[in-house]
């Protein structure tokens, strides 16, 4: 308030001629002026703002009522002190310095109050009619961020007003943050991958995803550092998101939550083709006009697919309204078509194969050979008899020898 001396003098006004008395009047007519303004100025400037499209005007002048109210306040006790008396150089720089201490300390909560109400008039008015719930869970982080940052900001505003010296406190919190960064590399990959996540709105609470590792299960929430699952056997399984976001997703709730039926049946290759093709359309028919857990408006699709080894297969093809369904629609399904099979005669072949053999090979020629085996040589047949040679030593002693070169008896 040095500017306001220069000014005085010149009324003739010295600081030392002015009385308590006087000062007390100061300093009652900026309380005066603080409440006209918090009770009076306010409701008129507050009752302009119905006139505007938006609500962020009422946001603002709410988040600035209370510190201008008290910044008013505050400056008539100071021109109520400084105009007064007659202080020391001392006292006098002790008096500004705790002046501009509540001044700065009343900016930073005017600033925190802005930007909550920034944040609140997002979150309250905006969030809702957006897509997406991404700025529902990112707001409220950015939010704490923020007014961290605020309060940071005027905390080493203060420490510079009393003559601290900031600039090692600013190099000791960037080697600080430094080292927070490389000890908290795990959780700021997990951070980061989370917004990802998010962001890319691949999952959403409720669907039902199967990861690439084959671990599937309901989506209970996305988080900044995990992914909560509820599997089937209702187990919880915590994913990080660093590797979430790395590994291949099944959404069966994306793009829409129906799911196909793709069955798959087979036919003897006696059965009438057309018969079966009639009755599968007039069943499905039957279960899309009765069963509001399939899909009427999507249709019913039948074709022949293969000639396999004992029937020839045909699908069947039909929408569910979603996963579950489709269990419920794909066994009733089952049933109706082997119900109307059985009242119609038409078979479905157990797994079989036909073998065909050469004449000279399988089950008929080894039953010839053994036939012939039992019964002995074919009529008209002549077995010779195996001729054996006589031992070479019975022929070199004469022994039983009746040849041209045996013993004489005559």
């Amino acid at each position: 308030m040095h500017f306001l001396e220069p000014w005085l003098s010149e009324l003739g006004l010295a600081s030392q001629a002015w009385h308590p008395v006087i000062a007390l009047s100061i300093f009652l007519t900026g309380a005066v002026v603080a409440f006209l303004f918090h009770q009076v100025i306010y409701p008129i400037v507050l009752r302009f703002t119905n006139f505007t499209p938006t609500n962020l005007d009422v946001s603002l002048v709410r988040a600035f009522r209370r510190p201008l109210a008290l910044g008013i306040l505050m400056g008539g006790l100071y021109l109520a002190l400084v105009l007064s008396f007659d202080y020391s150089p001392v006292v006098r720089h002790a008096i500004d310095r705790a002046a501009g201490l509540l001044a700065l300390t009343l900016g930073v909560f005017a600033a925190s109050g802005l930007v909550s109400a920034l944040f609140n008039w997002y979150y309250d008015e905006v969030a809702p009619r957006t897509p997406t719930s991404l700025d529902d869970r990112i707001i409220p982080m950015l939010r704490r961020i923020v007014m961290g940052l605020v309060y940071a900001m005027g905390g080493l505003l203060v420490l510079d007003l009393l003559n601290v010296n900031i600039s090692p406190i600013l190099a000791s919190l960037g080697l600080g943050g430094l080292a927070v960064a490389l000890a908290l590399q795990p959780t700021l990959s997990n951070l980061f991958a989370g917004t990802y996540v998010m962001t890319e709105g691949v999952v959403s609470q409720g669907d039902y995803i199967e990861l690439e590792s084959g671990v599937a299960g309901y989506v209970i929430d996305v988080g900044w550092r995990s992914t909560r699952l509820r599997t089937w056997t209702n187990n919880l399984v915590v994913v990080p998101n660093s590797r979430f976001a790395e590994t291949i997703i099944t959404n069966f709730q994306g793009p829409i939550p129906a799911v196909n039926i793709y069955l798959t049946c087979g036919v003897s290759y006696d059965s009438d083709l057309l018969l079966v093709e009639q009755v599968c359309r007039e069943e499905m028919d039957k279960l899309l006009e009765s069963d509001p857990r399939a899909v009427k408006d999507y249709g019913a699709y039948f074709a022949y697919e293969s000639f396999d080894d004992s029937n020839i297969t045909f699908y069947l093809f039909i929408q569910a309204r979603d996963r579950i369904a489709s269990f419920e629609v794909q066994s009733e399904l089952i049933r109706m078509v082997h119900q109307r099979f059985l009242e119609e005669g038409i078979v479905i072949n157990y797994p079989m194969r036909t073998i065909n053999f050469a004449d000279s090979h399988g089950p008929a020629a080894d039953a010839r050979a053994a036939s012939q085996r039992l019964s002995g040589p074919a009529p008209g047949s002549r077995e010779v008899p195996e001729r054996r040679e006589a031992p070479a030593s019975s022929v070199a002693h004469g022994d039983g020898g009746d040849g041209p070169d045996g013993p004489d008896f005559g």
